[in-house]
């Protein structure tokens, strides 16, 4: 009897020991390869992110990636051309280096392009009045650091300006006070080369919305709000959005203290 159990609890110790040495890890880095959904091919350049470690990196020649990630973690890739793939990570892609991740071309309807929207004779003094003026006019405080952008001129550009200046942290507070989680990813994203370097090429918010978790409509009431024109809103660059973000969330956090 006493020979039985030893056999036992050596065969549990055994099974046991087995288990943990196969046993997947939960975290640690994962290795996959992108390939064109309609040819196979792997795909170069393809930017990667983990939204919620906040890191990117950019596959090889090969359509190779390596990035650190945990189990539950969502990959979120991206190129010029195709649509946009969220990939939750799973045990799988611990254990095998082989998993491929496919991207679907997007198929776009090109409209017609003028490519001379304004009648331009080569000589600058009548060109200079034939060209649209920017109205995004920029208030100077005396006082102050910085220029305030604020929008169209209209009797609400000044108020909006004023009203930020008198009350600053009230505003502000509205702004970022319910989005402490997202806007701590800020300086993550900032810091990260591999994702300044892709939305330095983007200007349709995507990225930003995935890695924030903010609709396009919050991020525009943010730059509103900390008075930036319309005209910036819409031309800038994702980075420059981020950078703008962020600076008016320094703001808010210098304000916030006192």
């Amino acid at each position: 009897m006493r020979r039985y159990l030893l056999i036992l609890f050596s065969s549990i110790s055994f099974a046991c020991l087995a288990q943990n040495e196969n046993e997947t890890p939960v975290e640690g880095e994962i290795t996959a390869t992108v390939i064109n959904a309609q040819t196979s091919f792997p795909m170069e350049s393809v930017h990667v992110i983990n939204l919620n470690k906040v890191v990117g990196t950019i596959t090889d020649q090969k359509g190779k990636f390596t990035i650190p990630a945990a189990v539950n973690d969502t990959l979120y890739m991206s190129f010029l051309g195709f649509k946009s793939q969220k990939v939750r990570v799973t045990n799988d892609m611990f254990k095998f280096e082989n998993t491929e991740i496919a991207l679907t071309e997007l198929a776009y309807a090109l409209e017609e392009v003028i490519v001379r929207p304004y009648q331009l004779t080569g000589y600058l003094e009548i060109d200079v009045k034939n060209l649209p003026i920017n109205n995004a006019y920029q208030y100077s405080i005396s006082g102050l650091p910085k220029s305030y952008e604020g929008g169209n001129k209209n009797p609400s550009a000044v108020t909006k300006v004023l009203g930020a200046i008198l009350n600053p942290a009230d505003l502000l507070r509205n702004l970022f006070g319910k989005r402490p989680r997202q806007m701590r990813k800020l300086r993550q994203m900032k810091e990260d080369e591999d994702i300044r370097n892709l939305l330095a090429s983007k200007f349709d918010r995507e990225t930003l919305t995935e890695l924030l978790q903010l609709e396009k409509v919050d991020i525009e009431d943010i730059l509103n709000n900390c008075n930036y024109s319309r005209s910036f809103i819409n031309t800038a660059n994702d980075l420059q959005i981020l950078d703008a973000i962020s600076s008016c969330y320094e703001e808010y956090k210098v304000l916030n203290r006192r």
